[in-house]
């Protein structure tokens, strides 16, 4: 007996999510200059050839000395100098003291630095009025780590302190994961390019500068294709040669006559995961592959639902892609004002957050939250997730947002 095939439509937010990174597994791996290697996944672990400081340092300006030699008012030799990259090259002796700078090598020999505020030199001969027991101001050898230590975990994202990390470290070049590529197709007779010249039926196309964006925000790298009208053979012309790991699509997506970018994309093969979301917005949002094993992610036109979905589906997708976790990043605020119970489709608000006179997060969903708005995207914070069926929530109620990240 066949199988019962798996429902395609109205699926769940979790579920189209679970379909749409089900197979998808970190790309390859490259190596990078450390330098470029900011935003990217670490593919390898970053293991210490060395200890770090690799000798003991000393943590001030001052004298080094053997500890055993110390007492408060007696006379020392001056031996030398002892600064950051030109060590004092032998053993200090007893009764003798070398200058010491902050992150010079304390000599062999020497366990206790006096710091300069408490030295009085006089020629060749320094005395010390430290107390009775001093601070050792000394930073030992492997105190931040040591040779063979894990500093960085594979999965990790490098940002500018791990990027520290891994050059103290002695790394010139790090393995990374392979950013994705995706190519993005705008499609629709009413889209004219920014600076063009729209008729009046016209609009300008938006939603591909945004996505462009958002990849490479988020690891990615993107590539945009030639936006095309509604024609199913340019459309699969145009998506045919993409050299690309994942395709996304931007209108034409539901079903209409004029929807025509699953029709195209059938004749190279496509297969569906997800066909349509129980979400507000974004219903019509959609997932499959081809034959040649590209993925596709479609999109609906209305700019704010784009948004929407990018954040909710793309950005996880990309982070598979690229050798991280998918994470969402939800966290919870109070909802400043009264919301209606919500109906079978799970809906994200776009809102402003602010902090209250107690400094709890306070989510404002905006009035209109029509899915063409791109003005009210670029005021808010955050999306505010509303899951289905929701009664009415009231003023002060947690609920749960997703901030967007601003710059």
């Amino acid at each position: 007996m066949a199988p019962t095939p798996r429902p395609l439509k109205n699926l769940t937010v979790e579920d189209a999510r679970a379909r749409m990174l089900d197979g998808a597994i970190r790309l390859g791996v490259e190596t990078v200059p450390l330098a470029a290697s900011l935003g990217r996944v670490l593919a390898q672990p970053v293991i210490a050839a060395r200890p770090q400081p690799p000798f003991d340092a000393s943590a001030m300006d001052g004298w080094a000395i053997r500890r055993a030699d110390y007492a408060p008012g007696r006379a020392f030799a001056a031996a030398g100098e002892s600064a950051a990259g030109k060590a004092f090259g032998r053993e200090i002796r007893p009764g003798e003291t070398v200058r010491i700078f902050t992150g010079a090598p304390v000599p062999a020999g020497a366990d206790l630095v006096v710091i300069q505020e408490e030295a009085v030199r006089e020629g060749d001969v320094v005395r010390f009025e430290a107390g009775e027991d001093p601070k050792s101001n000394i930073r030992p050898a492997g105190g931040d780590f040591q040779a063979g230590d894990v500093l960085l975990d594979a999965g990790l994202v490098i940002d500018p302190w791990r990027l520290g990390l891994a050059a103290s470290a002695g790394l010139a070049e790090v393995p990374v994961a392979r950013r994705p590529r995706v190519a993005i197709l705008a499609t629709g007779d009413e889209l004219v390019p920014p600076g063009g010249a729209p008729r009046p039926d016209q609009i300008f196309e938006s939603g591909s500068f945004s996505l462009v964006a958002l990849i490479q925000a988020w690891g990615g790298e993107a590539i945009r294709l030639i936006a095309q009208a509604d024609d199913a053979a340019a459309i699969a012309a145009t998506v045919a040669p993409a050299r690309a790991d994942l395709i996304v699509t931007i209108g034409g997506a539901s079903v209409g006559d004029h929807d025509l970018v699953k029709p195209a994309l059938r004749t190279l093969g496509l297969e569906l995961a997800v066909e349509t979301i129980a979400l507000r917005p974004g219903k019509p949002t959609w997932f499959g592959r081809l034959t040649k094993g590209q993925s596709v992610l479609g999109l609906p036109g209305n700019p704010a639902s784009a948004m929407v979905c990018a954040e909710l589906f793309l950005r996880p997708l990309l982070a598979v892609l690229a050798g991280g976790a998918p994470e969402i990043g939800l966290v919870t605020a109070r909802l400043a004002a009264p919301l209606p119970a919500t109906g079978p489709r799970e809906h994200w608000m776009r809102a402003a957050l602010a902090s209250d006179l107690e400094g709890r997060t306070i989510a404002t969903p905006f009035p209109d939250q029509d899915s063409s708005l791109v003005g009210v995207f670029a005021r808010a914070d955050a999306l505010l997730r509303r899951r289905a069926g929701a009664p009415a929530a009231s003023a002060n109620d947690v609920v749960e947002v997703l901030p967007l990240r601003r710059g």
